[in-house]
């Protein structure tokens, strides 16, 4: 089964590779195209140079389409291979089964091999990684103690800052906070470190802040006496906070197996690291589980995954009670487009979805809920979502309500009962995807 042309548009790198790849979805600039059961496409696009650029996708890979073309673009893909892409999502008979050329098979089959090799050397790195277990554990142990002695700095500068009143976090300035993050950076806790820029960010941010000052820090007191706490709590709960303060772990839970629908795709950057979310739907465990994978700053993560796409695949848990990240596994086959829709609930049964898993991790900023039969209605200068069938609603977040996504959202409905899959937290609702009253494909609205 074909992508559709919004799932190929998906994987573009900006809108600007969106529109010059719409440009060249079409047979004109386009000769030798053809495709494989395997899944790579291939063919020669007429480009400004004597010689036609040789462009190859292969889209069976389980971190995401792979891109090979001749051109200069350091953009991936460039607009040359969503061109490719969009013309094979499009007409059967234009880019249709065939047997690649040497250039297209060269490069196919060199990509694979690096990839299982790729596969195995971190199957024997990891090995090899384990075989000293007496120095993992002291190198545990000595991280274990920097971050204890940050979070205990960190206890006495909240305490300064409470004791000297909310109001002189106005005047010291975003300084304090950053050289306070810095400090957790050197005691090695990344998640404390990021906390308490977020804090920085919240005096002067409009009205109400100190209460808003207060509650980050509430919870950043009850992360700190959590880490120094830790052998007092239940095991789930103490992977969790392990992995708050900024500890990894791997996913050592069991691998389960499953037809993993993409709800939503988008990424998150700042000045240093950029962030992919990917929340994936089991058929059969009706479960929602996160993929996050991180690229350096102005680089796209990997994998990507289009949403309307189906896997079959195995995902494993990362240790923590409540967790939702899971990391993708073996996969059986490439992804297919899907009709498949997860099931929904209403606007008050997801408000108490996420008061339940509050219990499991207090600092959960929202969990994944798919709201069946909701319509977008205006509320004053806001926006909620309404249960059709009822008198309840749910707000979206101010940020959901600044976003395009808002007005196709709005759009597809048309004062029509919608589907939509999206975040549910304290702020409100953030709407990732939707699908229509009836059948119809999954709109993206991030």
């Amino acid at each position: 089964m074909r992508w559709t042309a919004d799932q190929v548009l998906a994987l573009a790198p900006d809108a600007a590779s969106r529109r010059a790849g719409g440009r060249l979805g079409t047979a004109g600039p386009w000769s030798e195209v053809g495709s494989s059961d395997e899944g790579a496409v291939w063919g020669l696009c007429k480009g400004s140079g004597s010689e036609p650029y040789q462009t190859v996708v292969d889209i069976s890979d389980l971190s995401g389409p792979a891109y090979k073309c001749g051109c200069p673009s350091r953009k991936f893909p460039c607009k040359h291979a969503l061109g490719l892409l969009l013309l094979w999502a499009g007409d059967d008979d234009v880019v249709a089964g065939a047997k690649a050329p040497d250039w297209a098979e060269r490069w196919i089959a060199g990509r694979r091999e690096r990839a299982e090799e790729k596969r195995t050397a971190g199957s024997t790195g990891s090995a090899a990684g384990t075989a000293d277990p007496e120095a993992a554990r002291r190198r545990a142990e000595q991280r274990a103690g920097r971050i204890t002695a940050g979070a205990t700095e960190l206890e006495q500068r909240l305490t300064d800052l409470l004791r000297g009143g909310l109001a002189g976090a106005e005047q010291t300035g975003y300084e304090l906070w950053e050289e306070t993050a810095a400090r957790m950076v050197d005691a090695q806790a990344s998640g404390l470190a990021s906390r308490v820029r977020e804090l920085g960010t919240i005096p002067s941010s409009g009205s109400g802040w100190p209460v808003r000052l207060l509650e980050e820090c509430a919870l950043l007191h009850l992360l700190d006496q959590g880490w120094l706490r830790r052998e007092q709590l239940p095991d789930g709960l103490a992977a969790t906070v392990r992995a708050r303060v900024g500890l990894s772990a791997s996913a050592d839970g069991p691998a389960v197996r499953d037809r993993w629908l993409v709800l939503s795709q988008y990424d998150t950057a700042d000045a240093r690291l950029t962030t992919r979310r990917i929340w994936l739907y089991g058929a059969q465990t009706e479960r929602a589980v996160l993929l996050l994978s991180y690229g350096a700053a102005g680089r796209a993560p990997e994998p990507a995954l289009p949403v309307g796409l189906a896997l079959d695949a195995e995902v494993s848990a990362y240790p923590g009670a409540g967790q939702q990240r899971a990391a993708l596994g073996r996969q059986f086959a490439p992804p297919i487009p899907t009709e498949l829709r997860p099931k929904g609930m209403t606007t008050s049964q997801a408000a108490g979805r996420y008061g339940e898993a509050l219990r499991d991790d207090p600092w959960l900023e929202s969990v994944p809920v798919t709201l069946d039969q909701v319509v977008p209605v205006p509320d004053g200068d806001h926006w909620q979502l309404a249960d059709a069938d009822g008198d309840t609603a749910l707000p979206l977040t101010p940020a959901a309500g600044n976003r395009p996504g808002l007005w196709r959202l709005v759009a597809l409905s048309g004062g029509a009962p919608v589907k939509v899959f999206g975040e549910c937290g304290h702020r409100g609702f953030t709407p990732l995807t939707a699908w229509p009253a009836g059948p119809g494909p999954a709109v993206p609205l991030c």
